[in-house]
């Protein structure tokens, strides 16, 4: 099944939630990064929840970044997403190996370790916003519910989860967010979180084959539910050789002119997707001239 959102409204407009399936997604950023397990559970979750995030976004050119930076291994989680359900991510050490926890989970959280959730959100208005908390578990869904109630005052439920296959690879993966809007009842509100109370994990609902439809009228049992849209999601990486290549002039003359002198060809990665770009000394010359024009 193609990766995709799905936005919803329940009990006549309380509620607003969004369903996400991103296994693709998160096994593309997987193959691209060559994450370990754990890396890729913390990347994946992360990404979903951009994912998400992102489509609450109205613009076509919104722009929305999440960044975890923890004194864990893993050291950080870096995640652009926009209104077009294009995400993109990278972690700081995609080597990462940890022992699972009792239960035989990956250990997220142990990766992460303690540290900030910085969001930025590009909107095209002079300013992003920017808000930043301090991480509540590490565990990432939890640490979304807090920065939702916390900057935004949206008293919000996140479900993230990852599923690995034997070999390394995605099994499954995806999500939900339920937001409740001021004007929502206490009876309403009530009702959710005794849903959400006894919700299995995301990974175990994908496991029984839940669509993202399915998952939502999980967490929304009891309520008239309503789907407003759906939407694809993909990993997708902006990057070019001309983007590169503009990196390169911004550098400076003095740093272009040793990377010539050392007389080899300088290669550059992609932090988001890993793709190399290299460049032969002759182009760097053509370069250097580019930037003293």
């Amino acid at each position: 099944m193609e990766d995709y959102i799905v936005r919803a409204v329940a009990a006549d407009e309380q509620v607003r939630a969004f369903g996400a399936l991103t296994t693709q997604m998160t096994e593309e950023a997987r193959r691209r990064h060559n994450t370990s397990p754990v890396a890729t559970a913390a990347l994946g979750r992360l990404m979903s929840g951009g994912a998400m995030m992102g489509a609450m976004m109205k613009g076509d050119k919104d722009l929305l970044t999440l960044q975890i930076k923890g004194d864990g291994p893993l050291r950080s989680v870096t995640v652009t997403a926009d209104s077009r359900g294009n995400v993109k991510g990278y972690v700081g050490n995609p080597e990462v190996m940890i022992h699972a926890k009792a239960n035989g989970k990956l250990d997220v959280s142990g990766a992460v370790g303690n540290g900030t959730l910085l969001v930025i959100k590009d909107l095209g208005l002079k300013e992003p916003y920017s808000g930043q908390v301090d991480l509540q578990s590490g565990e990432i869904a939890e640490d979304l519910t807090y920065y939702f109630a916390a900057s935004e005052q949206i008293p919000s439920a996140v479900g993230l989860g990852v599923l690995m296959n034997r070999d390394n690879t995605v099994r499954q993966a995806g999500g939900f967010i339920i937001q409740v809007m001021p004007f929502a009842q206490e009876e309403t509100i009530a009702k959710l979180e005794a849903n959400i109370a006894g919700l299995p994990s995301v990974t175990a609902l994908l496991e029984e084959g839940h669509t993202a439809e399915n998952l939502l009228k999980k967490v929304l049992n009891g309520f008239d539910m309503e789907i407003i849209d759906t939407q694809p999601v993909r990993f997708y990486c902006n990057c070019s050789r001309e983007r590169v290549e503009k990196a390169l002039i911004s550098v400076g003359r003095k740093d272009l002119n040793e990377m010539i002198q050392d007389g080899k060809p300088v290669e550059l990665k992609c932090h988001f997707c890993n793709t190399a770009y290299e460049f032969s000394v002759e182009e760097l010359k053509t370069i250097l001239r580019k930037a003293k024009s």
